[in-house]
């Protein structure tokens, strides 16, 4: 029997398929596009934080955040399913790719928000959700950005203390895939629909 909370290897995930996942491009909350590339001052960051409902809920609301979608990324099988992540099968996580303004917001601001609002402790879970699609992650698309999200996990390790260790994944993107259309700013078509979200209460302090 699968332990969903042991990371499975890339020779026993399942093949997956060669056809993307087809979402509608229009965001429901904002209107701006789901797969459009990073436009100039604009970058494009990977994070997971448990469950991505209430993941992409918390980055739309952030003023700077052009656009955000849900998807898995960090696994070995290609444009894999809901059910196929759901199974630990595929070595995804769920994820949410946010879309910012540099001109707005910088990048350690987004992770400020990443490292408050969820538990990086808890390794291949988040809360009650147990599995390796719930672990805590950071996927950079630059090199600088790399540099920034490891800076912050150390700062935020120093405000946490040695009883409680950062499990966040940070690593380049390998691959993003989208998730199916109905999963896409989901609390925002189903305001009452399940979020897991929550932080271990410690906070960043005030930026000068």
């Amino acid at each position: 029997m699968l332990d969903k909370q042991t990371m499975i290897s890339a020779e026993s995930a399942l093949p997956g398929r060669s056809q993307a996942m087809q979402v509608a491009d229009s965001h429901y909350v904002n209107n701006t596009s789901l797969t459009a590339d990073p436009a100039e001052n604009e970058q494009e960051i990977i994070v997971g934080m448990g469950c991505f409902w209430g993941a992409e809920r918390l980055f739309w609301n952030i003023e700077g955040v052009v656009s955000t979608s849900v998807g898995y990324a960090g696994g070995y099988t290609p444009n894999p399913t809901y059910e196929e992540v759901c199974t630990g099968k595929t070595g995804h996580t769920e994820v949410v790719r946010v879309i910012f303004n540099t001109n707005a917001i910088s990048l350690t601001e987004l992770l400020k928000t990443f490292w408050e609002n969820h538990n990086p402790t808890q390794g291949m879970r988040q809360g009650n959700d147990l599995g390796t699609q719930y672990r805590s992650v950071i996927y950079t698309t630059q090199s600088e950005q790399l540099n920034v999200a490891q800076l912050s996990k150390t700062q935020y390790q120093s405000l946490l203390g040695q009883n409680a260790e950062i499990t966040t994944e940070i690593e380049p993107l390998n691959q993003y895939f989208y998730a199916e259309d109905y999963h896409q700013q989901y609390l925002a078509k189903n305001p009452n629909g399940y979020c897991g979200l929550g932080g271990t209460g410690v906070c960043f302090p005030p930026q000068n």
